[in-house]
């Protein structure tokens, strides 16, 4: 078991070669509190070193929210977990989850229409509309929130 203070963010990384693929996986505590969108956004720009702009742009603003959520709706402990996976032959997936410990209320699977003067409310509409895919599982005991974000090859490295 890996000893650590509680409360401190510990990370881990791997990166794997399977196939013809690079994959490479960021784990990390988020702190359970205001900090944990601002962490968690740094977590991606980490994860995602080197990615295309607008990839880095909606992932750090889609972890924003999950974060936040999981702050918000949740309680700890907060978890982020980035898996990138470049194929050789170009392109990149993306998979973001947050998990926290659980709500003691129940949310709606699909996003709520928000109104366009609320100051809330749109964590999960973002989502949708920036993910390719995305899940929602709460219960008392956890909440995780999974998103992919996919990039095909552009057509000057395609060829190469």
């Amino acid at each position: 078991m890996l000893e650590r203070d509680v409360g401190q963010p510990v990370s881990v990384a791997r990166q794997n070669r399977i196939g013809n693929t690079d994959a490479t996986t960021l784990i990390t505590d988020l702190p359970y509190g205001p900090k944990a969108a601002e962490t968690a956004r740094e977590a991606v720009v980490v994860a995602l070193h080197g990615a295309e702009a607008d990839l880095l742009e909606d992932a750090r603003l889609i972890t924003s929210e999950l974060a936040t959520n999981a702050f918000a709706s949740g309680s700890p402990p907060l978890v982020l977990c980035v898996d990138r996976t470049a194929p050789t032959t170009g392109g990149l997936k993306v998979e973001i989850t947050v998990t926290d410990g659980g709500c003691s209320h129940s949310l709606p699977f699909s996003p709520p229409a928000s109104e366009e003067e609320a100051e809330s409310g749109r964590g999960l509409v973002i989502v949708e509309a920036l993910a390719d895919d995305w899940s929602l599982a709460t219960g008392t005991h956890g909440t995780r929130v999974w998103c992919r974000l996919t990039r095909q090859p552009s057509p000057s490295t395609a060829s190469t």
